[in-house]
């Protein structure tokens, strides 16, 4: 077995397939002709986007994301993370936390994308 993928819920998929391959270099692996799913290639695992409509039509009731109240992050590394979160706010990120350095060698810093999902962007460990 192995990890695929991970599906945000979305308002629009085909925005959010444009933040994230404006703000982070990824490509888009695929749009359906519907606009209600769309893949990023980020490596080996994908990053999806499913909409709220078709999420409430398959009788799921998606909440919305907080970035200050977030039950999860995606972690994106990169070399030069000021860069970056330069690169991500340009795009349309909001910022949350500076770049910082950790105890153990690694700087991370918090962005939003523009759905509300909380990002961490670190330098490898």
């Amino acid at each position: 077995m192995r990890f695929r993928y991970t599906i945000l819920y979305v308002a629009d998929v085909a925005a959010s397939l444009g933040f994230y391959q404006q703000a982070f270099g990824f490509t888009v692996k695929m749009l359906h002709e519907s606009g209600d799913y769309g893949e990023l290639q980020t490596g080996d695992t994908l990053l999806a986007f499913s909409s709220l409509n078709l999420m409430r039509e398959l009788g799921k009731d998606p909440g919305n994301a907080d970035p200050q109240r977030p039950i999860f992050e995606l972690a994106i590394e990169a070399e030069d993370v000021q860069a970056a979160v330069e690169q991500a706010l340009v795009a349309g990120a909001k910022l949350v936390k500076q770049p910082s350095l950790m105890p153990w060698g690694q700087t991370i810093a918090y962005v939003s994308d523009p759905n509300g999902f909380l990002l961490e962007i670190c330098s490898p460990v």
